[in-house]
């Protein structure tokens, strides 16, 4: 079980404890929330997380209100870690970039690595506008586009910093990723070629056919080697433990075996760019 999971169970052991000392049944609490038995018995369970809301509403319906703080104390502990996209992105985007901003201002050495899209901090502002719509659509979340354009902007600031070291590699098909129109892939294209060189900046391409040591799978930052946040379809997963930072860094490591960089970078952006303007 992992520690995410572990940390739920304990707070539905809680929630049950709570309920159980007003000698409520699991049907009669539900009653008196307004919610579905099943509902109660997934959060005692273990088998789902209320929100924080929910939380102040168990405790307030077995009479221990007082115990509301604590309740949201241990969800934040347990979404520090896991954050549902759900929850990130009730109020849309932009406040999920400044989360993230505030870690790239006290990170010096930036390991990536993308096998999907163009990795965040060398997104032109047209190529985000497309990226930031597409994840609009699947969560169903509120549209602050322009707003979330802006805050990812922001953190291009730091390739400019002297003292910042940037060690991006990505997957050749993120070039060919048609997530945008053919104009815009086009200058996101050029943008790449553009950090070719950069002091602050070593990009690296896998190539299709590059020998590879691990499957290309999910994208992830790590940020100096104390915390890793990677991505999935349902929760962005923040990792700050040794042992886990330890396997990203493993795992960075076997992929840019696999990448090339500086000219050889160049010309496989360079190709995809004229295969572009072939179709």
């Amino acid at each position: 079980m992992s520690d995410y999971q572990q940390a739920r169970v304990a707070l539905g052991m809680r929630l049950r404890e709570l309920r159980m000392a007003k000698s409520l049944t699991g049907a009669q609490l539900a009653r008196l929330l307004g919610w579905t038995q099943s509902k109660v018995s997934k959060l005692e369970n273990g088998k789902q997380t209320a929100t924080a809301e929910e939380l102040r509403q168990w405790a307030a319906a077995t009479d221990h209100p007082h115990v509301a703080e604590e309740l949201t104390a241990r969800l934040a502990g347990l979404e520090s870690h896991v954050r549902s996209w759900r929850r990130q992105l009730a109020h849309g985007h932009q406040s999920v970039q400044e989360n993230i901003n505030a870690e790239f201002d006290r990170t010096r050495t930036f390991r990536a690595w993308e096998a999907a899209m163009i990795v965040g901090s060398l997104q032109t502002a047209d190529y985000a506008r497309h990226i930031f719509s597409r994840y609009a659509d699947l969560h169903q979340s509120p549209r602050d586009t322009e707003a979330a354009v802006r805050a990812r902007m922001k953190r291009q600031a730091g390739l400019y910093e002297t003292g910042n070291t940037y060690r991006v590699i990505m997957w050749e098909a993120v070039l060919h990723a048609r997530l945008c129109p053919p104009s815009v892939l086009a200058a996101q294209l050029d943008r790449l070629t553009g950090v070719i060189g950069m002091d602050t900046v070593e990009l690296g391409i896998v190539p299709f056919k590059a020998a590879l040591r691990i499957p290309p799978a999910n994208g992830f930052w790590i940020f100096d080697d104390r915390l890793v946040i990677t991505e999935d379809w349902h929760a962005e997963l923040w990792v700050d433990d040794s042992a886990g930072v330890a396997t990203y860094l493993k795992v960075w490591d076997a992929l840019s075996e696999s990448a090339v960089y500086g000219g050889d970078a160049h010309r496989i952006i360079t190709r995809a760019s004229r295969a572009l303007d072939a179709r």
